[in-house]
């Protein structure tokens, strides 16, 4: 049992990071909710509306209906499947290399090289998404402002996980004299751009819906969302089995410091990881909600 723990250690330790931070995050979310509660019953009481009006897809059906289309997703989601294959293979041998002490800098660079194809996959990707969805509507403006939901919220703060990684990793490569100078800070740009690009095009997608019979019957850009989500799901894997172990980059730890590196890694390592992993929840609900159409009678 101790050996188990202690093998496990580094995969758990992250969860109770994420754990704290969705706790925190939705504390927040009933303080401010409890807070709009009291002024609205300290500006007095209102008249509720007698009939709620009749909301109804394109299709004619309540839109209260649950229910999940899957078309316009096929090429999306077999080139995640094939993504997530490679990142299995990727994987794979990145672990029975590294049990070799001579095979360990080309186990670190086949991560690297991976990780270079797969963000400038996924940089294409959204922006390409964002160009397919810009001509969706955008929902109606409910009071002064929008309230921005909780998940949103989530995304924001772990992206600075991603931020504080990359920054330090590229500091500390830029000052290391290794063969995988180049490609180390090519793979942390290209992560820092596209995680950028993809929270920007979150925040943008999460209030768009089709607005009418052909956007809904075409889904422009769900098989990118689609691809998107998948690819997350690869990227959360390497960050969870790879790189949440501070060692991965032993140049830039003895450029810091073990202690001083250590510190990082565990600051914005976990941070970094929930981001991918909250990134497939946000993509899933853009790819089940965005291709609904509606309109309001009434």
């Amino acid at each position: 049992m101790s050996t188990l723990v202690h093998n496990a250690a580094p995969f758990l330790f992250p969860c109770t990071i994420e754990y704290s931070l969705i706790c925190a995050l939705t504390l927040y979310e009933l303080w401010r909710a409890l807070n709009r509660t009291l002024a609205a019953a300290a500006a007095g009481p209102h008249k509720p509306s007698t009939s709620a009006p009749d909301r109804r897809t394109v299709t004619g059906r309540p839109a209260n209906r649950l229910s999940i289309d899957c078309s316009s997703a096929q090429r999306g989601l077999f080139a995640g499947i094939v993504t997530l294959v490679l990142t299995l293979i990727v994987l794979i041998m990145y672990f029975v290399l590294r049990r070799e002490r001579q095979l360990r800098h080309a186990a670190t660079l086949e991560i690297v090289a991976y990780e270079i194809a797969l963000y400038s996959v996924t940089l294409g990707a959204v922006v390409a998404a964002m160009l397919r969805m810009r001509d969706l509507r955008v929902l109606a403006q409910r009071g002064s402002q929008r309230a921005m939901p909780l998940d949103c919220h989530l995304l924001l703060v772990t992206q600075t996980g991603i931020y504080i990684y990359g920054v330090f990793s590229i500091i500390g490569t830029y000052h290391t004299h290794g063969q995988l100078l180049h490609w180390a800070v090519l793979s942390e740009v290209l992560a820092l751009a596209q995680t950028s690009l993809q929270t920007l095009f979150v925040l943008s997608s999460w209030w768009r819906r089709c607005k009418g019979a052909r956007q809904n019957r075409t889904k422009p850009g769900r098989e990118l969302v689609t691809f998107l989500l998948v690819a997350n799901l690869a990227a959360w894997m390497v960050n969870t089995l790879v790189k949440s172990n501070a060692t991965f980059r032993p140049l830039v730890m003895g450029f810091y410091g073990a202690g001083a590196w250590a510190i990082i890694a565990h600051i914005s390592m976990p941070l970094a990881i929930f981001y991918r992993f909250h990134s497939t929840i946000c993509l899933f609900e853009i790819w089940k909600n965005s291709y609904k159409a509606r309109y309001t009678e009434g």
